[in-house]
């Protein structure tokens, strides 16, 4: 709107009034304007629909990625709970997102189209209707007097040639009288010259002055016939900018969250979760699942049982027997929930985080390998340090295996290692990487060398 202004102070400086022949022109395109600044309208809409579904979109995005993570990951309870309900809180702050995308293009971006329509009637010729009949008023209102300015600019240029030529008559008279080539009779025509000129400046200026007044006479019933063409350009100029209030006002009020009660219940309800995190529950959830008040098995005196297998016990994996091979990249599924895998992790965040930007880590298992040559993934047992490189059986591993359990190996197809102990009931040897590491792996991931 600012080149309107500058227009208006062109105007000014210029003294380019709306009085003059044809300056009308500049409120019939007003019209045009009005028409085209819908088109801006709608279009400045459509691009801040797609500003509001591409953040739903990512909000979605990014909460399914990290409530997986967390699920999969070690921490659990009520903390647990809490921390998902800030993936619940942008998953439904992605939907008033999409409400707002799907309310400015389906009733903000309609209503502007509409109004647009009814407000302004294309022609077959080109153009609009409107602007044709404050087209056509103007010009009638105006040729009257139109008609009128140009007869008296006419006398005006009549009258200003006359006293020109009196002037220079005057002038020819007085150089005659101080020359003495020129004649009496040369003089006497000198002087008469100028008492024409003076009768013909006499009589133009008669003429202008009372064209002048039928001008003036005329200017009044011109005045009021231009403000009355004006003034309905003004009423089509006051719907427009009506509308335009109110449209925008709709479109605040579909943008502004902050009015719609869905958005306030959402950190309600998420300060209400986060506030029932209860510490105690959770240290007591973990002392019973995997801590000192889980149920024990504790030895006890047994008789001599013939059929009892007399070799020695071998620790059993809590989830029973290991997972079957699979002749693709194999990752054991653990037994529980207990931790998220480096192999998951890698792949949430490779293509994600760039070097500047590197997501924090998440668990103690973070910075293992699958190599050989890195032992079971940075999975250290405190308990195993004292291994030692007593005699067993080469074996080659048929399938890659990343460990799930402190205690358990981690290595890649075609790694050797050392089995030190039988494979037990449940399916599990004890071996030995070639770099120290000792632990549980599956009997039938590896082959005898």
């Amino acid at each position: 709107m600012s080149g309107s202004y500058d227009e208006c102070a062109v105007a000014d400086d210029t003294m380019d009034s709306f009085w003059e022949v044809g300056n009308y022109k500049r409120a019939v395109k007003r019209v045009d304007d009005g028409h085209r600044l819908c088109n801006d309208l709608m279009g400045c809409l459509q691009e801040r629909a797609k500003i509001e579904k591409a953040y739903g979109d990512q909000l979605t995005a990014w909460s399914k990625r990290w409530r997986q993570l967390i699920e999969k990951g070690p921490q659990y309870g009520s903390v647990e709970r809490a921390w998902l309900a800030v993936m619940t809180e942008a998953e439904k702050v992605s939907e008033l997102h999409q409400d707002v995308k799907n309310n400015l293009t389906n009733e903000d971006v309609e209503k502007v189209k509409n109004w647009q329509k009814e407000a302004y009637h294309k022609q077959m010729i080109g153009g609009f209707k409107e602007a044709k009949e404050a087209e056509e008023g103007f010009k009638k209102a105006q040729k009257p007097w139109a008609k009128k300015l140009k007869e008296m600019e006419a006398a005006k240029k009549s009258y200003h040639m006359a006293c020109k030529e009196e002037k220079l008559a005057a002038a020819r008279e007085a150089n005659g009288k101080t020359e003495a080539s020129v004649t009496v009779d040369q003089q006497k025509k000198l002087h008469e010259k100028v008492d024409k000129c003076k009768q013909d400046v006499q009589k133009a200026k008669e003429k202008y002055e009372k064209s002048l007044e039928e001008l003036n006479k005329c200017t009044p019933q011109y005045m009021e016939c231009m403000e009355q063409v004006f003034d309905q350009c003004q009423q089509h100029e006051v719907r427009r900018l009506t509308f335009l209030k109110e449209a925008l006002l709709d479109i605040k009020r579909h943008l502004n969250l902050t009015e719609n009660p869905s958005y306030a219940t959402i950190y309600r309800e998420l300060e209400r979760t986060i506030l029932t995190a209860n510490t105690q529950e959770d240290l007591k959830w973990f002392s019973n699942n995997h801590g000192p008040d889980m149920h024990m098995n504790w030895p006890a005196f047994e008789e001599y049982n013939p059929d009892q297998a007399a070799a020695p016990p071998k620790k059993k994996k809590p989830d029973g027997a290991p997972p079957t091979p699979s002749t693709e990249h194999h990752v054991a599924p653990p037994g529980d929930r207990s931790s998220v895998s480096s192999y998951e992790k890698n792949q949430a965040y490779s293509t994600e985080w760039s070097d500047d930007e590197q997501p924090a880590t998440l668990s103690g298992n973070e910075n293992g390998g699958n190599g050989a040559n890195s032992g079971n993934g940075g999975n250290s047992n405190s308990f195993e340090e004292d291994c030692g490189s007593g005699k067993g059986v080469r074996v080659r591993a048929l399938y890659d295996y990343e460990g799930q359990e402190q205690d358990e190996l981690t290595f890649k197809a075609g790694d050797e290692l050392t089995k030190t102990e039988d494979e037990d009931e449940q399916g599990w040897c004890r071996g030995r990487m070639d770099s120290g590491r000792e632990g549980l792996y599956p009997a039938n991931y590896v082959e005898p060398i």
